[in-house]
């Protein structure tokens, strides 16, 4: 291990940037040497340049910290930051090292760091070893619930909830119809209306301006349209 950690902030608010730099300074092991506002631009760094450590926020547009962690064959260690408790029980399914709930404390901060100055990487579990994610962790009723992406059919925007539709039941949970797509995987759920979103391996046919997932028909927007034929093909 360096001397001093090479430190990569990630995350797509600038006041999420002024705190982590703020308390890197004040950390004798930690260095930093780049500012990523997108997945897209961290992937192009860590291309160039790699490094120790990450500060990942998990909420980001187009591609979620957690998408970025499965693009990365190799990642270094890595440290989850995001306002979203939710997301706890998930992401570590993929090995990171500590979560921390913005907003950030020093102290918790510290612990954090603490952790990852302790471990020797050749202790931690390999990335490559680990399973790739099948799941999506949802709370219902003030329980977490576990939902494999194989029994989910569809979901449905309710207010300001969404319904996720499985053979067996219904489950209702507090989240928007943009905070579930970026949950999914890309490659198996797509968007078809501003209120549902459907599991590409469900779709059974699509006929005018409706898919049918078994007997189940569902409005298809004219916007999202052109992709869901394009996929299915």
């Amino acid at each position: 291990m360096p001397s001093r950690l090479q430190r990569l902030i990630i995350d797509d608010e600038q006041a999420a940037h002024y705190v982590l730099q703020h308390y890197i300074g004040q950390v004798d092991q930690l260095e930093l040497v780049g500012n990523c506002y997108d997945a897209l631009e961290a992937i192009n760094f860590l291309h160039r340049q790699p490094v120790d450590l990450l500060f990942l926020d998990i909420n980001m547009p187009q591609i979620t910290g957690l998408q970025l962690l499965q693009t990365l064959a190799h990642p270094p260690r890595v440290i989850l930051t995001t306002a979203y408790s939710e997301f706890a029980l998930e992401s570590y399914e993929y090995g990171v090292v500590d979560y921390l709930l913005k907003p950030i404390e020093f102290a918790r901060f510290l612990k954090a760091v603490d952790k990852v100055v302790a471990t020797k990487p050749e202790e931690e579990t390999p990335r490559a070893n680990l399973p790739t994610p099948g799941s999506l962790v949802i709370k219902v009723d003030g329980d977490w619930v576990r939902l494999a992406y194989g029994k989910l059919l569809y979901g449905q925007s309710w207010g300001n909830y969404i319904k996720l539709f499985t053979p067996e039941q219904v489950y209702v949970t507090a989240l928007t119809m943009s905070e579930l797509e970026q949950r999914l995987p890309v490659d198996r759920f797509i968007r078809i209306h501003k209120s549902y979103l459907v599991s590409l391996d469900k779709v059974r046919r699509l006929s005018g301006n409706e898919v049918f997932i078994g007997e189940t028909a569902l409005p298809v927007g004219l916007t999202y349209r052109r992709e869901l034929v394009d996929r299915l093909r």
